[in-house]
């Protein structure tokens, strides 16, 4: 029997989702950034940078970057642990990937990079410090899966942060919804001249689970002391747990 998952507010056959979502971010990859900026007044910036704060990454550490485009976060991470550290930026597409790394040359900021599914990691058990995702769980059409792996290469006693757009305070749930499905086609239609894959990041956002969901499917996957933070009234949360 088929089985099917969702993307956006279509439900596909599972075995499509990968390609369906690779093809949005191919799309919307040379101007990902700006449009990042546009859609969300730059507020992004502040909340990864209240992420890469949890994620409590100190010099020397091993970090894993899933998902990690156009290398915002890695980025970030890699100040943390320093020259004695490794950051890893990995991504499933392509293009975000070599965007991410090439930014990451102009920067001055030497990352290993490697494409990767976040479903079958290619890291040995037990290895990393720290590892994130930003922006990126949504898309995975496994999540548990996904999170299992994650929990795999943690070393005991490590770290996961996901920062992913959630659940808005429900007051202003109406305005948020205007919003997303109103205004953020127009704004990729005019910008990278696509409304349909701005169109699949708002549906996205409102079949992803709710930030109790999301913190019920971690304990489930094995995290333990896991808490969440709400950003901007719930626009954006930041989840953290831990390996035993």
């Amino acid at each position: 029997m088929t089985k099917t998952t969702h993307f956006g507010f279509e439900a596909v056959d599972e075995r499509q989702k990968a390609a369906k979502v690779g093809g949005v971010f191919s799309s919307v990859a040379p101007r990902y950034d700006l449009m990042n900026d546009l859609m969300s007044a730059g507020l992004h910036r502040l909340w990864k940078r209240f992420a890469v704060e949890l994620a409590r990454v100190r010099t020397g550490e091993k970090v894993l970057d899933v998902a990690g485009g156009t290398g915002d976060l890695s980025m970030l991470l890699a100040k943390r642990a320093g020259e004695s550290g490794q950051v890893w930026l990995t991504d499933i597409n392509a293009q975000m990937l070599v965007r991410g790394r090439d930014r990451a040359i102009d920067a001055g900021c030497a990352l290993p990079v490697m494409r990767s599914d976040a479903e079958k990691l290619p890291f040995a058990a037990n290895y990393f410090d720290c590892v994130t995702v930003a922006f990126g769980l949504r898309n995975m059409t496994h999540k548990d899966v996904a999170l299992g792996e994650m929990l795999r290469v943690l070393r005991p006693g490590g770290r996961l942060v996901i920062l992913e757009f959630s659940r808005v305070w429900q007051p202003l749930s109406p305005l948020f919804d205007a919003y997303a499905f109103n205004v953020l086609p127009v704004l990729g239609k005019l910008v990278i001249k696509d409304a349909d894959s701005y169109r699949y990041l708002a549906e996205s956002i409102r079949v992803h689970p709710s930030q109790e969901e999301l913190a019920e499917l971690m304990r489930g996957t094995g995290f333990e002391r896991v808490d969440f933070f709400n950003l901007s009234a719930g626009v954006a949360a930041v989840h953290r747990g831990f390996k035993s």
